[in-house]
């Protein structure tokens, strides 16, 4: 079996660069599903509070009812699903795993861009991740999945209802990974205004899309290269400002839109507008595998998935625990990590001498390599870290030189150990 990332088991050489491989398969991701078909809402049912006294003594054993019976119909829901390939089973794709996983642990390192051959198993990894997915708290029946606790990732009416001191009902519930379709509309993805309703009932109805529900979670958009040009833009903004607001006939409608991006393609059907690449905090590269026993071991793998999965996946149940362990260890471990100022001068110093435009490369190497420290279980960055993720961090960011032949994260290197001797 392929080894998990453990703080223990890790062995990330900094002189590695070099493009893995993996099974080639798509399999669609796992949503939550609405807790016994109706939605609870704080303020509703019974949860009114009264000068910071719930008015029925029941709330709170409602809620924890309500999590039980959510986390049963969970795996009721999950195990009736197509099953989903063992993300610690994936052979090889270094580079790729390790991209997402950082991403999971800090979200604000921007998302990655998975650039690679046709069959090489972008899809089946990235998918692959919802099983990992940490869970996270969110106001029930909120559609744009609100942080209870965090006014930046609150939903207008829920920070209303906080500002008027009502209580919320709050339960757990597992990040979401979203898929975002090429042919999918700008009201599929932004959510869309009944004009009508607004109009006679001067209430403002708003059908939440695929922003709201990725909010706090994964956005995934495969072959992002053959993206249209206007849901570009709408995810452009979006991730520059972190929120979608939808406008029609003077009526204007804003939600948070905070999301890792995830994006994956063919280099051979065209080129990512600039502005989008650029907004992806880490751009990993993964090429056909050539190694005929790598090739033999990826196609048994994938022959034992098809044969059994629940006996496949089941084989792999103690290592995918082992990792989600780790990725929620590292998440709530995150905020110790500290990095030297020496090594900050020294990551900006590589920035400036490859001549990358504005600060994100900097901020975003920094993200990376203390979310790698937190993996590990350091509270340190080590330049070894450093040298790990800043290929990754900046390799898409260098200015394109067609007479350069040479692979742009081996450029990041030289200059790396160029400057870090």
């Amino acid at each position: 079996m392929a080894s998990t990332f453990g703080a223990s088991s890790i062995t990330f050489l900094s002189s590695r660069y070099y493009s893995s491989q993996s099974l080639a398969t798509d399999s669609p991701s796992l949503t939550t599903v609405q807790i016994f078909g109706r939605k609870f809402c704080g303020g509703g049912n019974g949860f009114h509070s009264v000068k910071g006294r719930s008015l029925f003594p029941v709330a709170s054993v409602l809620a924890t009812q309500l999590n039980s019976a959510q986390q049963a119909q969970k795996i009721a829901f999950t195990e009736s699903q197509r099953p989903v390939y063992p993300f610690s089973a994936i052979v090889g794709q270094d580079e790729m795993k390790l991209c997402l996983l950082l991403n999971v642990i800090d979200p604000k390192i921007g998302g990655v861009m998975i650039m690679g051959d046709r069959g090489t198993g972008k899809s089946t990894t990235v998918r692959s991740l919802v099983d990992l997915l940490p869970e996270i708290k969110v106001v029930a029946g909120d559609p744009y999945n609100s942080d209870p606790e965090d006014p930046e990732f609150m939903g207008v009416e829920v920070r209303e209802r906080v500002i008027k001191g009502e209580q919320l009902q709050v339960v757990s519930s597992k990040i979401n990974m979203v898929d975002l379709p090429l042919g999918a509309t700008e009201d599929r993805v932004c959510g869309t205004i009944d004009i009508e309703k607004a109009l006679t009932e001067g209430v403002k109805a708003f059908e939440p899309g695929l922003l709201a529900k990725a909010n706090r979670g994964i956005l995934y958009v495969d072959e992002v290269n053959l993206l249209d040009d206007h849901l570009v833009d709408v995810l452009l903004d979006s991730a520059a400002s972190g929120w979608n607001t939808v406008e029609r006939e003077g009526i204007s409608i804003s939600h948070p839109a905070r999301f890792i991006l995830i994006g994956s393609g063919n280099p051979e059907e065209g080129e990512l507008r600039p502005q989008l690449l650029d907004r992806f905090g880490m751009h990993a590269q993964v090429g056909t595998v050539r190694d005929a026993e790598l090739r033999v071991k990826i196609v048994e793998e994938r022959a034992r998935f098809d044969k059994n999965p629940k006996v496949f996946r089941d084989s792999y149940k103690a290592e995918q625990q082992n990792l989600q362990q780790q990725i929620a260890s590292a998440r709530s471990f995150l905020s110790s990590v500290q990095i030297d100022r020496n090594l900050k001068v020294k990551i900006s110093k590589v920035c400036a001498e490859l001549n990358v435009d504005g600060l994100r490369g900097d901020i975003v190497t920094n993200r990376a390599a203390k979310a790698l420290a937190a993996l590990k279980g350091r509270d340190k960055v080590s330049a070894e870290d450093i040298a790990t993720v800043i290929p990754n961090c900046l390799r898409h960011r260098l200015r394109k030189d067609p007479l350069e032949s040479i692979d742009s994260g081996l450029l990041v290197l030289e200059k790396f150990y160029e400057v870090f001797r």
